[in-house]
């Protein structure tokens, strides 16, 4: 997995990095196939904003989180990529095989 990050307005410190790569440990336990991933931290007067875009096998994820804390905004941002990750995961694993068309099915 390819971490690029970048600062608008903010030094991207390395206990920042750190923080951002045990955050995203989480992503990549779920889903082992994430290519690459572009953070984008940035402070405009007292609100810290995060986005990440995460490109995976068939689709690129992103999401973006505002928060008054930069690790608070990392936090709520791990949260949502965590639930994207497991909901591409799902559609890509669900392919309707159970029974669904017609010649599979008991004709009564």
């Amino acid at each position: 997995m390819n971490l690029h990050l970048t600062g608008h307005h903010l030094e991207v410190t390395p206990a920042l990095r750190e923080y951002l790569q045990s955050k995203l440990e989480r992503v990549t336990n779920h889903f082992d196939h994430v290519i690459d991933v572009k953070m984008t931290l940035s402070v405009e007067k007292l609100i810290h904003k995060v986005e990440a875009t995460l490109h995976v096998p068939g689709n690129d994820l992103h999401v973006a989180c505002t928060d008054e804390n930069m690790y608070s905004a990392i936090d709520l941002l791990a949260d949502k990529l965590d639930r994207q990750v497991l909901k591409h995961k799902e559609k890509q694993g669900d392919h309707h095989k159970a029974n669904g068309a017609l010649k599979h099915q008991a004709s009564e």
